[in-house]
């Protein structure tokens, strides 16, 4: 125990032998020195005075020690252990120099200031040499940034160092914050705007399988009583579904519902009747197709029996004798028929 406080004090005793030789050789204001422990070693801060590389007690030091600040620090011209050298960027010893601020960084060693840091990057302690991206799912729109903020709920960033978030699009969402992307509503969920936060079920007669983007309308014959499924279920047999969000319909006792019908399927009234499966004729069909059979052949017996008088007739013309035959009264060439004949004079 004694031997670590009397490791602790020699350097104390060296920093104030080192304080009294600088103020003896100035006129001007001594600084305000601070001494801190740290894990048993002793560390020298400088209340900043603005001094100049000409003051006197720069005379104390050695300047030709005098290194570059190392990266992540600046020159500090506020104190003798940075003005007494003689090029901006150098100090005594690399521990005078001014580590860069939480948001500024300096990747080069003997610069005089720190940069800040770009959009879309950060930097959260200081004396840093470089700036980190903001990770996916975060952004940053501001210069000298000491840390991202994470994309609210319904908004998402891919990649990083990004400035900004964007909306998830139509069919998509996020529902926490920090979304490095969007994933698609799952089967039998819908999102109909950008920007969402949660999926909404599909309604009754419509699905969405899990590629899709948006609810669909089931298909004719199809129907679907439920509500977010990802399929529609066709109409069974011996019923119809007029309507995809209602529940099959019994098919009427004269009618056929094959499956996925959308209304049923009726005989011809009158003519036919359901027989099974099938059509078959009606009795009042039969008679009047046998009353008609009948009409029609009495018809073309009567048509045969005048076509053959109509024949009989024409033949017996025929076989008459051609003196019989009266000459119908009238003029020829513009002279009765019973004139005289008229001579030329020959």
């Amino acid at each position: 125990m004694w031997r670590m406080e009397r490791r602790g004090a020699v350097p104390a005793i060296c920093a104030a032998y080192f304080i009294g030789m600088v103020l003896s050789q100035t006129t001007l204001t001594p600084a305000v020195m601070n001494t801190t422990f740290i894990e048993n070693v002793t560390s020298l801060t400088v209340t900043p005075v603005i001094l100049s590389s000409t003051t006197p007690g720069c005379s104390a030091f050695n300047t030709s020690t005098c290194e570059p600040c190392a990266p992540g620090s600046q020159y500090d011209n506020n104190t003798l252990l940075c003005a007494c050298c003689s090029d901006p960027g150098l100090c005594l010893f690399p521990g005078a120099c001014l580590p860069c601020t939480t948001g500024f960084y300096q990747p080069l060693a003997g610069q005089q200031q720190c940069l800040p840091c770009e959009r879309g990057f950060y930097t959260n302690f200081t004396g840093s040499p470089l700036c980190h991206p903001c990770p996916a799912g975060s952004f940053n729109n501001n210069t000298g940034g000491v840390s991202c903020t994470s994309c609210s709920p319904g908004f998402f960033s891919s990649r990083q160092s990004s400035t900004s978030c964007a909306p998830c699009s139509v069919g998509r969402f996020c529902n926490s914050s920090g979304c490095s992307q969007c994933p698609m509503c799952p089967g039998g969920t819908e999102a109909l705007q950008t920007a969402a936060k949660d999926c909404t079920p599909c309604r009754p007669g419509m699905h969405k399988a899990p590629h899709q983007t948006m609810c669909q309308i089931c298909g004719s014959g199809f129907y679907q009583i439920h509500w977010g499924k990802e399929t529609c279920d066709v109409c069974p047999e011996n019923h119809y579904c007029p309507s995809p969000d209602v529940n099959p319909i019994q098919c009427p006792s004269d009618a056929f519902c094959p499956e996925g019908s959308l209304a049923p399927s009726y005989c011809m009234e009158t003519f036919f009747r359901k027989a099974g499966e099938t059509c078959e004729l009606a009795p009042v069909t039969i008679a009047l197709l046998v009353i008609g059979g009948g009409v029609a052949l009495l018809f073309i017996i009567l048509m045969v029996l005048r076509r053959r008088r109509d024949t009989d007739r024409e033949l017996t013309l025929a076989r008459a004798p051609l003196l019989r035959k009266e000459r119908p009264q009238g003029r020829y060439y513009g002279i009765p028929c019973d004139a005289e004949p008229v001579y030329a004079g020959w």
